[in-house]
């Protein structure tokens, strides 16, 4: 009954699903492929369930424990019929959100109940009544439909039981692992067509999620799973070609085992005394919402700022989550499929971040954000990685406006003001980074502080121009402070709002705004492509800070003005490398597909591989396996001692 009632669940959910979705299902022309595999993955899910159960069996199914075997099992499937129910409710508000069937994000905001359960029911307050009511219905109809098992007895003798339950569970192993090849079935298996939202709906929800959880203990490993690679090849791959005509690193010589990736950077800009450093880390500002990047006009303030600086026109972030971005920016860390390092064990402490090297040369360090700064795991890699001072929304004591996420931007920048103002006046260099949070659902902001996009106030078009906004009134007051000419300051995005498409990897919406200004820094235009792990050693250089770091991001002081670039974005479990406009995309258990990107009509276009495709996908690979063994290895740190005093200990050796 359970198997039965689950089959009807799941191929109801995945024919709703598809019929939402059908312009995009019918773009693949695999809808009835979609079904037959969805039946497969139904079984496997089906099978999962089916399996605590079944192996009770020889222990409980007999004359003696009969009673307690009825119970449990009549409990058992109406559970996991209930959850089923559960999960295929709480996917098209996912879907709306994430482009995709609920996965690993599902179960990493259940460790935030406060900000999440406020973002439902500001946000989604019909869906979550409507889907709570739903399970509550198809749990009584399970209960019912099951009643009847409760009163039947136990037939047969204990020798039938025993010989036909290796049959029975041989059936279920099969259903189970679903192929004959040396591996199991997984998600990879069924991605069948080029948009990974129409491979999601092949998927159930449930087992969308508990494959999630499974691969959670393998995150060291991660990136293996778009091949293996020599280390030494990887190395020479990655780090090869770094020399000053490519990114203005010089290797370090100095003796220091364990680092392969250690630099010295020598900045292109040499400085008596260097620059502050300010980074405002916009949430969720994707190109989308720029003018001058073919976005829309919401962003008027940041449309005059980019007159002011450097301005990156093909700037592309390396993953779809805020921690990710805060990776890419304050570590130059490479990207990978496990969750970023701000949440990972082995890089709590004494992993590389901008904050504890400049934490070495004297700098006071911070982050200043609106809301909790324990949300994400911020604060523990943090305060465990070089920042010494926090400022979170128990720091405002009264603030103009606080929503869901915390208190309004332009708290925050008024805050932020007050303390650069403050160190700039006690003579200390300093390093700020702010993390924005009004532009995340459900939208939430002070009234009467903008012409509204949208006739609807909560809109995502909204909050963007209100962020806006209150960017814009942040660099009016810095403009005109002390601290101005003496401070570099970055704007830069995490990620899109939503990212989606029906590309392997929706480039497009990989594109950020980034923007460097202060100080001396002079209006420049840079076209070259360009990732998010590039703007730290960037804003060294132009800082004037000579210093040895493991970041491989280049020092786009030096780039060439026809230097086609390159950028890395990972989307799911798919890793796409950009070299121009040639784009390789590695896949789980797959070939690397290869394509091309036209900026001017933002579409990845598949195609055969290059002459020198595979030499593009090793470079790939390389870089995709690069981080996740750097991280198990626990090599990408700054070393113990500093170069003066390793060729002090090499004269005396």
């Amino acid at each position: 009954m359970m198997v039965l009632a689950g089959l009807a669940v799941l191929t109801a959910s995945r024919l709703g699903l598809m019929l939402w979705q059908w312009e995009r299902v019918a773009a693949t022309g695999i809808a009835g492929t979609m079904l037959l595999q969805g039946l497969r993955v139904d079984l496997i899910q089906l099978g999962l369930l089916v399996l605590p159960a079944l192996l009770l069996a020889p222990l409980l199914a007999t004359a003696p424990g009969w009673r307690l075997w009825r119970r449990l099992t009549w409990l058992w499937a109406v559970a996991g019929v209930t959850v089923l129910v559960f999960m295929e409710l709480a996917t098209p508000a996912f879907i709306g959100e994430y482009d995709t069937r609920p996965n690993r994000l599902f179960v990493e905001y259940l460790r935030y109940p406060q900000e999440v359960l406020s973002m439902v029911w500001l946000g989604f307050r019909a869906h979550l009544l409507a889907g709570l009511a739903a399970t509550a219905l198809a749990a009584w109809a399970m209960l019912r439909l099951m009643r009847p098992w409760l009163a039947v007895e136990r037939r047969g003798r204990h020798w039938q039981l025993w010989l036909s339950w290796p049959f029975v569970f041989l059936l279920a192993a099969i259903t189970i692992r679903s192929t004959t090849d040396h591996r199991p079935a997984n998600p990879a298996l069924f991605a069948l067509t080029t948009d990974p939202m129409v491979n999601s709906l092949i998927l159930n929800s449930t087992w969308s999620v508990a494959h999630a959880i499974y691969n959670l203990k393998h995150e060291s490993g991660s990136s293996e799973i778009y091949g293996k690679m020599p280390v030494e090849e990887m190395l020479a791959l990655t780090l090869g070609g770094r020399g000053q005509a490519d990114a203005g690193l010089r290797p370090v010589t100095l003796p220091e085992a364990g680092l392969p990736t250690l630099t010295r950077l020598e900045p292109t800009r040499p400085r008596v005394r260097p620059l502050n450093l300010v980074i405002v880390l916009e949430e969720s500002l994707g190109a989308t919402f720029a003018a001058s990047l073919g976005g829309l006009p919401v962003t008027p303030e940041l449309e005059k700022l980019k007159e002011q600086g450097w301005w990156f026109e093909q700037m592309y972030a390396t993953g779809t989550r805020s921690v990710r971005g805060i990776e890419a920016v304050v570590t130059g860390f490479l990207p990978t499929p496990a969750q970023s390092v701000v949440k990972l064990s082995l890089s709590q402490t004494g992993f590389f971040s901008l904050a504890e090297l400049l934490a070495r040369q004297g700098y006071h360090t911070e982050f200043i954000y609106g809301g909790e700064s324990h949300f994400d795991n911020m604060r523990s890699f943090f305060k465990g990685n070089g920042f010494q001072r926090i400022v979170d929304q128990n720091d405002y004591p009264a603030p103009v406006f606080k929503g869901s996420w915390g208190v309004s931007d332009e708290d925050l920048f008024a805050r932020t003001h007050e303390e650069l103002s403050r160190h700039h006046a006690a003579g200390k260099p300093f390093f700020t980074l702010v993390f924005t949070s009004s532009n995340h659902s459900p939208f939430e902001f002070p009234d009467g502080r903008i012409a509204l996009h949208d006739a609807d106030k909560a809109t995502e078009n909204n909050a963007v121009k209100y962020a806006d906004y209150a960017l814009g009134r942040f660099f009016e007051q810095a403009r005109a402070s002390d601290y101005w000419q003496d401070t570099v300051f970055l704007v830069v995005a995490d990620h899109d709002i939503r990212v989606r498409g029906d590309s392997l990897v929706p480039v497009e919406r990989f594109h950020i705004p980034a923007l460097i200004l202060g100080g001396d820094i002079e209006p420049r235009r840079i076209r070259t492509v360009a990732s998010q792990v590039d703007l730290p050693v960037t804003l060294l250089s132009l800082m004037g800070i000579a210093a040895e770091h493991p970041m491989i991001g280049r020092d786009l002081t030096r780039a060439a003005a026809d230097e086609p670039g390159r950028a890395m974005m990972q989307y799911e479990q798919n890793y796409a490398w950009m070299e121009g406009e040639r784009v390789v995309v590695l896949r789980p258990d797959q070939a690397p597909a290869h394509g091309r990107y036209d900026p001017q009509r933002k579409r990845l276009e598949n195609g055969a591989a290059p002459d020198d495709g595979d030499e593009l996908a090793r470079r790939a690979l390389a870089h995709a396996l690069l981080p996740a063994w750097l991280y198990r290895e626990q090599r990408y740190r700054l070393p113990e001692t500093t170069a003066a005093a390793r060729l002090a200990q090499a004269a005396n050796d």
